[in-house]
C-alpha cells in the first residue's frame, strides 16, 4: 500500500452476469473465482494498494453470497482453534485485511445508475470512486485521482483500448465529445469504469430504471462534464467464459493487475 487518502470507494456488483451463466446460475459474477479469490477481492486490492481501502459495495442479484463471504472473510483466511465447549476462537494465522466493507442491497432489478443513486447515504464525501464488479486493470490510482482533482469536472471516466465489443468514446484532448454505449464498433477508446465522481452527478440520474452509461453518462458529456483519463496499459473485463480463461491463465503466469 501507497500512501492513505479517505474516500470512498464504490463497487457496482447487483448484475446477473447472463453471458457467464456457466457459472452465475449458482453464484453472482463478483464471486466468481480468479485463483484462490473472487474477482471482487481482485478489484479491492488494486484500491487498496493505493490507500484506498473503504468500500461501498451495491449488492443485487444474490446478495446474500457476498455477504456471507464478507462476513466469513476472517475466519476464511485464517488457520484458527475452536473451543467446542466454549465456543472460543484462537487465531493463529490472521490474514485479514484492513478493509471496511459496506454491503448494500439495492434491488434484484436496479439498473447500474439507479444502484449508485440508492447508495448516495454512504457516500460521505463530496467525491468518490467507482468501478464495475468484473473488471481489473493496473491503473494507477493515485494518478486518476490527481488527473480528476486537476480538471475539475464532475465526473472522470477511465478510457481503455481493449478488443472491439464495447461502447465507445469520443474524445478531444482528454474531454468526452461523444459517449454511446456500445455501438457498432470501430477502433477507439471505450469506457473501462474506474471512475472519480463528484456527489452531484447522482442528480442526473432519475430512478432505479436508468443505466449509469445512458442518460447520466450522456447528459453530463453534453455539458461538457465528463472527461477521460487514458490508461494505456492492462485492462480486461470478465465479461464471458472465454474472459475467464484469460485471466485465470494470467493469474497463473504473473498477473498483470497484481500491485507490489
Amino acid at each position: 500500500m501507497i500512501g492513505v487518502e479517505f474516500m470512498k470507494v464504490v463497487i457496482l456488483a447487483g448484475g446477473k452476469g447472463t453471458r457467464l451463466s456457466e457459472y452465475t446460475e449458482s453464484i453472482p459474477k463478483p464471486m466468481v473465482n480468479i485463483g484462490d479469490y473472487p474477482i471482487i477481492w481482485h478489484i479491492m486490492k488494486t484500491y487498496a494498494y493505493y490507500g484506498f481501502n473503504d468500500f461501498v459495495i451495491g449488492l443485487g442479484y444474490k446478495s446474500e453470497l457476498i455477504k456471507d463471504y464478507f462476513l466469513k472473510f476472517k475466519s476464511l483466511n485464517s488457520d484458527f482453534t475452536v473451543d467446542l465447549s466454549s465456543g472460543n476462537i484462537e487465531i493463529h494465522q490472521n490474514k485479514s485485511l484492513e478493509w471496511k466493507v459496506t454491503l448494500v442491497d439495492t434491488g434484484l432489478e436496479t439498473m447500474t445508475g439507479g444502484r449508485l443513486k440508492r447508495l448516495r447515504n454512504y457516500l460521505e464525501e463530496d467525491t468518490f470512486m467507482l468501478t464495475y464488479g468484473d473488471g481489473l486493470a493496473n491503473i494507477n490510482i493515485k494518478s486518476l485521482l490527481e488527473f480528476h482533482k486537476n480538471h475539475k469536472r464532475m465526473v472522470t471516466m477511465t478510457a481503455v483500448r481493449p478488443p472491439a465489443r464495447f461502447g465507445e468514446l469520443e474524445l478531444k484532448a482528454n474531454l468526452v465529445k461523444s459517449f454511446k454505449e456500445k455501438p457498432q464498433l470501430n477502433d477507439g477508446w471505450i469506457n473501462g469504469g474506474f471512475f472519480v465522481m463528484e456527489e452531484k452527478f447522482l442528480d442526473f440520474i432519475k430512478d432505479d430504471t436508468q443505466m449509469l452509461e445512458r442518460e447520466p453518462l450522456e447528459e453530463v458529456t453534453r455539458i461538457n462534464q465528463l472527461m477521460a483519463f487514458k490508461h494505456e496499459g492492462f485492462w480486461q473485463c470478465m465479461d464471458n467464459k472465454r474472459d475467464l480463461e484469460k485471466l485465470k491463465y494470467l493469474w497463473e503466469n504473473n498477473p498483470p493487475w497484481i500491485l507490489t
